[in-house]
């Protein structure tokens, strides 16, 4: 095994007890922006941990589900802010 190799599996490892501990305070946050904040999170480690996962497998075609996913994270982040601030004007 390669350092490269080993950075990789502590990586993805790291990424995935992150993943663990966000969908934790995704079901305790006490409110709706910190669950919100929370699956923001969730899409942005998820998409490094396809990353991660092209590298490995060398196949450059979950880079484009990686970039679709960034996108659909970034269109939900706006709809909440949208929302956010559409529910304070009330």
């Amino acid at each position: 095994m390669t350092f490269f190799e080993a950075a990789i599996g502590i990586s993805m490892f790291m990424m995935s007890a992150a993943l663990l501990i966000i969908l934790i305070r995704m079901i305790i946050g006490p409110s709706l922006e910190d669950r919100i904040i929370g699956l923001d999170l969730m899409i942005t480690i998820g998409i490094g941990l396809i990353a991660m996962y092209s590298i490995i497998s060398g196949n450059a075609i979950f880079l484009d589900i990686a970039v679709i996913m960034a996108l659909i994270g970034f269109v939900g982040t706006t709809a909440f802010a949208y929302y956010m601030e559409r529910r304070s004007r009330k």
